[in-house]
């Protein structure tokens, strides 16, 4: 023991580096990455995929990376088997309101390569709305991807955007600045 701790110093105040840590959470030591890796090996595992599941975390999300000779059927057709068992694994992990995480379930940096495609296409449809003065309506997607696109054509100028329809045939209208989409329709 160091002979300074023994001495008394008036007027300082002693913090216990120990207590300190305990009295910070510390986000990413709450258990919910090992658990939602858990849960989707399991998940892949039931699917008869030849797979393995990487995690990657910090103070928000936890992103489970699935690798392995399977890792494309894990994709599924426009992602929509990530969708599923990202939904699933976020509903088994975050079951209580107290400590939820989000939890992004990803492939080879799919998500990532489907979401600057969405934004190209996004931003060249929206200069065809501008240049050929009409409302142009996407195909019908989902709501994670209608999202993006609405985000990413906010700070575009000449077009708004809006949402139509319902359910999986729900899409995106851009539309040209000094338009409606009422008004499109009305002309046709």
């Amino acid at each position: 023991m160091d002979e300074r701790d023994n001495k008394t110093r008036d007027g300082a105040l002693f913090l216990d580096p120990a207590a300190e840590t305990e009295n910070h959470e510390d986000p990413t030591a709450d258990g919910k990455a090992e658990s939602s890796a858990d849960v989707l090996d399991t998940i892949l595992e039931h699917m008869d995929l030849d797979a393995d599941v990487i995690i990657r975390e910090d103070d928000e999300r936890v992103v489970l990376d699935v690798d392995g000779p399977d890792a494309g059927r894990a994709i599924g057709k426009k992602g929509q088997t990530l969708d599923a068992l990202q939904f699933l694994v976020n509903k088994i992990v975050n079951r209580f309101p107290d400590s939820r995480r989000h939890i992004v379930i990803d492939s080879g940096d799919y998500r990532e390569r489907h979401d600057k495609g969405l934004i190209s296409m996004a931003r060249r449809e929206a200069k065809r709305a501008v240049q050929q003065r009409q409302v142009v309506s996407l195909e019908p997607m989902s709501a994670r991807d209608r999202r993006l696109i609405h985000l990413s054509l906010a700070k575009f100028d000449g077009v708004s955007t809006s949402s139509s329809g319902q359910g999986i045939q729900r899409r995106i209208q851009i539309i040209p600045a000094g338009m409606s989409a009422t008004s499109e329709r009305r002309r046709r």
